[in-house]
C-alpha cells in the first residue's frame, strides 16, 4: 500500500485545467463525466469495470431474455472523441482529503474536485449464511451466474428419478418485494409457465414453486396502492406464491427457513431484499449516517469536506420533503449529476452554486408479458399500456444505437415466439491463481 501512496497513476496527461476525479461509472458518475465533456476540466473517471451496466435490466439477463452485452456499454467507446475525459480501470482503496489524493491499486491520483459515485451493493442484514448461499443480482456477472445456476439446476433435475428429490432444484425463491424482486419473480414464472416445460418435457412443472417473499405489508412499497395491489394480482395470476409480512430467518443452500420456522426447499434463493452503500477508506465516520449513506449539503458536497461530493445511492440529503434522504433510484443519481455538472464551473469561477431539488418523475415496474404498473406524477395506469410505456422508457435509456436495436429485436422475438433463445449454460473457465485478481470479479 505504501508503494501505491508514493507512486502516481501513470500516463495521465498534464493539464492546466482543474482536475475532477469521479469514482464509479454508474448512472451518476457516467452522467457527470458526459456532462463535463468538452468543458474546461480534466475529468478522470475510475471504475473497476471497463463498461457501464444498465441495472434495471439485470433480471432479463438472469432469466435468459437478454444477452449481457446488450445491457453493458464500453466506457472507452463513449469517450472516443473526448479530449478532456480520461477513463482508467482501477479500484480505489482510500481517499486522503488533506493531500487531495485518491489511492488506487495502480497508484495515487491528485484532484481538485473529487466525486464519489460508487453506488450500492446487496444488504444481507448481517446474516452470514444467507450471504454465503444466496444469489444477489447487483452486477452483470451476478445476473449471468443466476442464469447459469437456474439452467444447471434443470439439467441436473432431469437426471433424478424421483420427483420429491427434484424439488429443491426446481423451486425458486425470491426475497424482496421491490421492483427487482417483482420483475424477477414475474420473469421466472413466465419461464416456468411457457418455456421450461418445452425444454424439459420429462419434468413436471406443476410442482415447481416460484415464491416471492416480502417482509413489509406490500409489494412495491413506494408506489401507489393501486400499483401495489395490481402487481400482486398479476404475479398471482402468473402462479407466483406471494408472501407478505414474512421474514427470512436462515438459508443453508438447500432450504429457506422463515420467521415462523416454516421451510421451503430450494437451491435457488435470489436475494433482492435491500442495498447498502459502498464505503471507502479515509473518510471520517461522522460523515456517515447509520445506514451507511454520506451526509451531503444541498450542493451534493460532503459535510465538512470542501471540494468532495457524493452522488446517487451513497449520498444522503435531508430535506423537509425527504427527511430520511431521497429514494435510492437512478433518477436521483442522474439529476444530482446534472446539477453538479452545472455547479462545478460556477464553483471554479467563485460564484454561488445552485441547490439541488429532486423532481420525482414517477416509477414503474413490469411483472410479465403485457403486465406492468406505472405511477406518473399526473396519472397512474396498469396493464398493456403500462407495459408498452415501460418498454419505451427503458429502451430509450439504454446507451448506444446498436444496443437499443439488439434489445428491441430480442423483445420483439420473445413477444412473438414466447421463446427466449439465450438458455445457454456457459461455465467459466478455471482461472490460474496468478491471474485471478485480473480476471475474476472480487467481492
Amino acid at each position: 500500500m505504501q508503494a501505491l501512496q508514493d507512486s502516481p497513476l501513470p500516463n495521465i496527461p498534464v493539464s492546466q485545467n482543474p482536475k475532477v476525479v469521479i469514482i464509479g461509472a454508474g448512472f451518476a458518475g457516467l452522467k457527470l463525466a458526459r456532462s463535463l465533456n468538452k468543458k474546461k476540466f480534466q475529468v478522470i473517471l475510475l471504475d473497476k469495470n471497463n463498461y457501464h451496466q444498465f441495472q434495471p435490466l439485470f433480471y432479463q439477463v438472469a432469466t435468459a431474455g437478454l444477452e449481457p452485452s446488450a445491457i453493458s456499454f464500453p466506457l472507452r467507446k463513449i469517450f472516443h472523441h473526448s479530449k478532456n475525459v480520461i477513463f482508467r480501470m482501477a479500484e480505489v482503496h482510500e481517499v486522503d482529503s488533506e493531500k487531495k489524493r485518491v489511492i488506487t491499486n495502480l497508484g495515487f491520483l491528485e484532484y481538485d474536485y473529487l466525486v464519489l459515485a460508487m453506488g450500492a451493493d446487496s444488504n444481507f442484514f448481517g446474516n452470514k449464511s444467507i450471504e454465503a448461499y444466496s444469489s444477489p443480482m447487483k452486477t452483470v456477472s451476478e445476473a449471468l451466474y443466476i442464469r447459469n445456476k437456474i439452467i444447471s439446476n434443470y439439467e441436473r433435475a432431469i437426471n433424478i428419478e424421483k420427483p420429491e428429490n427434484r424439488r429443491s432444484l426446481m423451486n425458486v425463491v425470491i426475497v424482496g418485494g421491490g421492483p427487482t424482486g417483482v420483475e424477477l419473480a414475474g420473469a421466472v414464472a413466465e419461464l416456468r409457465n411457457n418455456v421450461l416445460p418445452i425444454d424439459y418435457p420429462e419434468l413436471s412443472f406443476k410442482n415447481m414453486k416460484v415464491v416471492l417473499i416480502e417482509a413489509g405489508e406490500n409489494l412495491l412499497g413506494p408506489m401507489s396502492p393501486e400499483a401495489r395491489q395490481k402487481a400482486k394480482d398479476y404475479l398471482e395470476k402468473l402462479g407466483v406464491e406471494v408472501r407478505l409480512k414474512t421474514l427470512v430467518k436462515d438459508y443453508d443452500g438447500k432450504s429457506v427457513r422463515l420467521g415462523n420456522d416454516e421451510t421451503i426447499e430450494t437451491e435457488t434463493l435470489l436475494w433482492a431484499a435491500g442495498i447498502k452503500p459502498n464505503k471507502i477508506k479515509g473518510l471520517h465516520e461522522e460523515i456517515y449516517a447509520k445506514n451507511g449513506r454520506i451526509y451531503v449539503n444541498e450542493y451534493s458536497e460532503i459535510t465538512g469536506i470542501k471540494g468532495v461530493f457524493a452522488l446517487g445511492d451513497i449520498s444522503l440529503l435531508q430535506e423537509e420533503e425527504y427527511p430520511s434522504g431521497h429514494p435510492q433510484v437512478a433518477q436521483v443519481a442522474l439529476q444530482q449529476a446534472a446539477q453538479l455538472a452545472k455547479n462545478l464551473p460556477k464553483i471554479e469561477r467563485g460564484e454561488k452554486p445552485s441547490p439541488f431539488h429532486y423532481r420525482d418523475l414517477g416509477s414503474m415496474a413490469t411483472v410479465g408479458r403485457k403486465l406492468a404498473v406505472v405511477d406518473l406524477p399526473f396519472v397512474k395506469f396498469q396493464g398493456l399500456l403500462a407495459w408498452l410505456t415501460w418498454l419505451f422508457v427503458h429502451l430509450m435509456a439504454i446507451l448506444g444505437v446498436k444496443n437499443r436495436l439488439f434489445i428491441f429485436l430480442d423483445w420483439s422475438w420473445n413477444y412473438l415466439s414466447f421463446d427466449p433463445s439465450l438458455r445457454l449454460l456457459i461455465k467459466p473457465k478455471y482461472v490460474r491463481e496468478s491471474e485471478r485478481a485480473e480476471l475474476i470479479e472480487q467481492k
